[in-house]
């Protein structure tokens, strides 16, 4: 494992560059080998569903240049320029979620950057002194991407149906409720977000049960939707039961916050707006 962690560590940071203002970045032609494509049509297909996942969830991360030019040297010594892509960190995270999982350095690569990733996420210190509503914002955002990636593996589990197969995940945790009954229990509007309508506590239970999950689907290579389901309710499940024997409140008996995070957020663009008229 530690040779593993090692070397994926060192091809990839290898190839990592830094420009003047110390942002890092990659370039899709230098990462395009490590990943075993060898055709740049076919990586950059990949890159293009990235770039899409990208513009789709709302991450702050907005280090992304789409395009740079990169001169080279044809065989009959003609100067020529290719299209490359500047990287950012997020952005080839999620290069390798939708990239070939059969590949070897694709899988390592899914390792190291979501290390990565992590490693820019706020210090323990720092996220005490958040309040409640600024930790659930925090918690929110990684759900979100939690769940983008749960789906990738579900999809490559075999999962068609994926609002059963969220619901499997669901019951395990809250003791049979599905998404409508939570959101029934917690007197939400129809369709209104019920991660939205968490608090910190019960958000990290369910970004528990995502990661869980979606490492459960990996690591032993389940291809059958019902396997994929019935994991996702046992992840839910046990995660329910540490909960119990830790002492700790079960998930639906925590406290419904008063606003959901879309009234928040409309509230500070409200705040944001009147102060600037």
């Amino acid at each position: 494992m530690n040779e593993i962690k090692e070397y994926t560590e060192k091809v990839f940071e290898d190839i990592k560059h830094i420009d003047e203002l110390g942002n890092e970045y990659w370039l899709a032609r230098e990462l395009m080998p490590l990943l075993e494509y060898s055709k740049w049509e076919n990586f950059d297909n990949v890159i293009q569903k990235a770039v899409i996942s990208y513009k789709n969830s709302n991450n702050n991360d907005s280090y992304w240049l789409p395009e740079v030019r990169k001169p080279i040297i044809t065989g009959k010594g003609k100067e020529e320029f290719i299209k490359d892509y500047k990287l950012s960190r997020y952005i080839c995270y999620l290069i390798v979620q939708n990239a070939n999982p059969k590949k070897k350095m694709v899988a390592l690569g899914q390792t190291y950057f979501a290390i990565q990733t992590r490693k820019m996420e706020l210090s323990e210190k720092e996220y005490n002194e958040l309040t409640e509503d600024e930790k659930r914002f925090y918690q929110r955002d990684l759900t979100k991407k939690g769940n983008y990636s749960l789906n990738i593996a579900a999809r490559n589990a075999g999962v068609r149906n994926f609002d059963k197969f969220h619901n499997s995940g669901y019951k395990g945790l809250y003791n049979g409720e599905t998404a409508n009954d939570i959101a029934k229990r917690k007197n939400l509007r129809y369709r209104e977000d019920i991660l939205d309508n968490m608090g910190s506590d019960e958000l990290i239970a369910n970004l528990f049960r995502i990661s869980q999950t979606e490492q459960k689907l990996k690591n032993e290579n389940i291809k059958l939707e019902k396997d994929a389901n019935d994991t996702h309710y046992e992840v839910g499940k046990e995660i329910r039961n540490t909960i119990k024997k830790l002492g700790g409140t079960m998930p639906e008996d925590l406290p419904t916050p008063e606003k959901s995070l879309k009234e928040l957020e409309r509230e500070t663009k409200s705040q944001l707006t009147n102060k600037n008229l």
